[in-house]
């Protein structure tokens, strides 16, 4: 999502690691990766209300709403436009005005969930954090132009960079899967590099996006199936990280919404996990 640090909106963190216990013979393993893990978070989406022992709805500077200000986006995210029900998350784009920061009027609400903390959380720490592992998510997308449905992780130390994108679909190419690793280098400049790989159109079913996160790489996946990696060990971050998934509306790179596109629209997801290398 490319988190810029002229963001300016409201924030905080939250954290907390999740106590690793063994793995148990009925706990789901990663589809895409072979080998002991232990799950160390995990969310089904089976109740009536999102757990908030679990998640936040906004970025760490919210107040009573945010946005992401450094990508130009149009949405103020509000905690109405996420709900749970029939055993998914649905965050929800609608063309709905909404007064935002410094009293700016928004055309768009939309929602956001994250691991991570709100303003009035500081300084605690993320709800839950980790360093290396394996993230896995199923999915569906929506379509129109406009939309931009992204998985992500951020640092714990509330800077823009590392940040590892395991998906972002726009809504206009869905048929399009695009990944990237923002970073800074051991000079301090600024780095990203990015993957843009074609796919049948994602918007159009249920997919598991996947990511493994190790100290000498980060490997991408697709519905089990391994489509880019990442293997300059010197440049991957090794900082605890927190989760974000999140439906944008507009801004630099998705473009504005026209009037063709389907308002209110829904990025769905049926659940999220997280393993850790069970190796003693």
């Amino acid at each position: 999502m490319r988190l810029s640090r002229s963001v300016a909106i409201a924030g905080i963190f939250l954290s907390i690691f999740l106590p690793f216990s063994a793995a148990r013979a009925d706990e789901p393993v990663p589809i895409a990766e072979k080998g002991s893990w232990r799950l160390v978070f995990g969310d089904d989406f089976d109740g009536s209300q999102l757990d908030r022992d679990k998640w936040t709805t906004c970025y760490w500077w919210n107040k009573d709403g945010c946005t992401n200000l450094g990508n130009a986006e149009l949405q103020w995210y509000r905690p109405e436009n996420v709900s749970i029900s029939d055993g998914h998350l649905r965050l929800t784009a609608r063309r709905q005005k909404a007064t935002g920061i410094e009293g700016r009027t928004f055309d768009y609400t939309s929602g956001i969930v994250t691991t991570g903390r709100d303003y009035d959380e500081l300084p605690r720490p993320s709800r839950v954090r980790f360093r290396y592992g394996h993230v896995e998510v199923k999915a569906k997308v929506p379509a129109g132009k406009g939309f931009w449905a992204a998985i992500w992780l951020l640092p714990e130390s509330r800077e823009s960079r590392p940040e590892i994108d395991l998906m972002e679909v726009l809504g206009d190419s869905a048929s399009t899967l695009r990944m990237h690793y923002h970073y800074v280098d051991a000079a301090s400049e600024k780095k990203s590099v990015g993957k843009d790989v074609e796919t049948p159109d994602l918007s159009a079913g249920w997919h598991v996006y996947s990511l493994t996160w190790d100290p000498d790489k980060i490997i991408w996946y697709l519905d089990g199936k391994e489509v880019w990696r990442h293997t300059d060990a010197a440049t991957i971050s090794s900082e605890e990280m927190y989760l974000l998934l999140n439906l944008a509306v507009g801004g630099e790179w998705a473009g504005s919404p026209p009037k063709s596109t389907k308002f209110p629209s829904q990025y769905l997801i049926d659940y999220v996990r997280i393993w850790q290398r069970d190796d003693g």
